[in-house]
């Protein structure tokens, strides 16, 4: 990494859709990048395409993201977010040309994002549901909240909340609607609400795992292993040899996360000798939180 990349400011992006240039799929479009996937990485590498492709290439490319991650929504924002904050590396004029591009594609896909949301969210909020209005747009809750039931990812979940709280705060209110809770109290209670309900799922699934680890311990015909270090050093290994490709194009082990967190609980116990949790060996395995790998001085390289 060269002493610009070094300084380059990143933005919270949830989804790092990036490989290596060997497993590219559209080497124009993909985000490549080589080393390690983490935020710096992905951030710089997104900079350097927007710096490498053709301006009449920028729908094409944003088109193209879109499909890949789950929220665009949440991905454009925090493009937009990216561009702010390195907004020094488009000082040339060449630069600043692609600069004001990206930000003008970034304002129009935004409002084709909020037009389709609006006619997409069933059922639409009467003038009764609406909680306040502005100028630019209305906020309704019965509306958030329909649109926070069809996400899967708790993340986005999370993230969409948010980003509706910061723009209620920010905007302008021309009229209230006095019988109904202030938006944002309404978007925090939602929030609270999934964390504590995560928690307890959480809770559950770890507690039913412990049971199916105990009742397999009891008919497994060998002794466990047991580890002595930590989790994430065993899991790191089996992450390698699932997502590493060797030269036939395929990884050493191929298999669901699932599956492979199952078999680690079923071999191994914890330091101190007690069950491992599979929800914790599948965070672990899996290729996007590269946050819990462990550092590169204790990992098991192959």
């Amino acid at each position: 990494m060269n002493s610009k990349d070094q300084n380059m400011q990143t933005a919270p992006f949830v989804e790092l859709l990036a490989v290596p240039a060997a497993l590219a799929k559209n080497p124009l479009f993909d985000i490549i990048v080589e080393d390690k996937i983490n935020i710096q990485n992905y951030c710089n590498a997104l900079i350097a395409k927007i710096l490498e492709l053709k301006q009449s290439q920028f729908p094409a490319f944003i088109d193209y993201q879109f499909n890949q991650v789950k929220n665009p929504e949440v991905w454009i924002c925090k493009l937009e977010k990216l561009l702010a904050n390195n907004e020094a590396i488009f000082s040339s004029k060449t630069a600043m040309s692609r600069y004001n591009k990206m930000y003008f594609l970034i304002e129009k896909k935004r409002s084709e994002l909020q037009s389709l949301r609006v006619i997409d969210t069933k059922p639409k909020a009467t003038k009764r549901q609406i909680n306040a209005d502005t100028d630019d747009r209305y906020f309704s809750f019965f509306e958030a909240k329909s649109y926070i039931n069809s996400l899967d990812n708790f993340n986005d979940k999370i993230i969409y909340l948010m980003d509706e709280i910061f723009e209620y705060n920010q905007a302008d209110i021309v009229s209230l609607n006095n019988k109904l809770q202030p938006y944002d109290k309404q978007c925090n209670q939602l929030i609270e609400q999934l964390q504590i309900m995560r928690k307890v799922k959480n809770d559950f699934e770890k507690e039913n795992q412990e049971k199916t680890n105990a009742e397999t311990s009891s008919n497994i015909p060998f002794q466990k292993i047991k580890l002595n270090g930590p989790t994430n050093i065993i899991t790191n290994a089996f992450k390698q040899m699932m997502v590493d490709v060797k030269p036939n194009g395929k990884p050493y082990i191929q298999g669901k996360i699932k599956d492979i967190s199952q078999i680690i609980c079923l071999i191994f116990d914890d330091e101190k000798g007690e069950p491992l949790s599979q929800a914790t060996v599948q965070t672990y395995l899996s290729p996007n939180r590269t946050d819990k790998d462990p550092n590169n001085d204790i990992k098991v390289r192959f």
